[in-house]
């Protein structure tokens, strides 16, 4: 087995830990809130506020679920519109509050349903993209899974994106790319191979700041690791003057 086939293969494991096994184990005091006070609750993004190191955050992630049931329930970490309006609406209140963003992301892409696309799903990915590049506190993405399309890039607007070790980050899935190039959607791992979609190919050509390892080390290390890493760049971030901290994200995304 090749190593992006293994990146790949532990990117979608079923057992990875989710964005609410990292609310509650790095942060204190977790308190979910839900809807987006327009059409509905989306399972499939979380958020909440909460205590890093004492000082007030939000968090929102995207949301697999554990079992069969739950993914259901979770619609397989694929959100929907409300679910993205409902992240916009937690990060426009931490603008207001002043409260750095945390998010965590792990999903094959934003839904692609008829229901999804009638209540506007890509008018909701297109606001968060433009009210993130300009969201007057600092905003830390992590990709915890898949980061998949731009059901990924909706939370991944940030200061500072990082990648787990065994985490992909790619602008459509493997097979959906094979598909396309070859019309044969089995050549997944040939695709992923061009594709560049490993963490450690991203570090290399700039696309993400940071990778966190995962090999050798146990959930509590990784988490404490996530936690320190956290702590030092919001310090670092909130020195800096509001209009060179959003000048940067800008200039960023722009660079690509």
């Amino acid at each position: 087995m090749s190593d992006v086939s293994r990146v790949l293969r532990e990117a979608r494991n079923q057992s990875r830990l989710t964005s609410l096994d990292y609310a509650m184990a790095i942060f204190d005091d977790f308190i979910e809130l839900h809807g987006d006070r327009h059409f509905g609750d989306d399972g499939a993004i979380i958020g909440g506020l909460a205590k890093l190191d004492g000082q007030p955050v939000t968090v929102i992630g995207i949301q697999k679920g554990k079992n069969l049931q739950d993914n259901l329930n979770r619609n397989f970490g694929q959100p929907n519109p409300e679910g993205y309006r409902k992240a916009l609406r937690l990060m426009k209140q931490a603008e207001k509050f002043n409260r750095p963003v945390i998010t965590f992301i792990n999903t094959a892409g934003a839904y692609p349903g008829i229901g999804a696309e009638e209540r506007g799903q890509g008018e909701a990915i297109a606001r968060n993209l433009l009210e993130m590049s300009d969201l007057k506190v600092p905003i830390i993405a992590i990709i915890i899974g898949e980061g998949g399309s731009g059901g990924a890039l909706a939370l991944a607007v940030a200061d500072k994106v990082w990648m787990l070790e065994h985490t992909m980050y790619a602008v459509l899935s493997p097979e959906g790319f094979a598909s396309i190039l070859w019309k044969d959607g089995s050549r997944a791992t040939e695709a992923a191979e061009l594709m560049k979609i490993t963490a450690g190919e991203l570090l290399k050509m700039g696309i993400v700041d940071k990778v966190i390892p995962e090999h050798g080390y146990f959930s509590s290390e990784i988490l404490e690791a996530i936690k320190t890493s956290l702590i030092e760049e919001l310090q670092a971030l909130q020195a800096l003057p509001l209009g060179e901290l959003l000048d940067r994200r800008y200039q960023r995304f722009r660079n690509y």
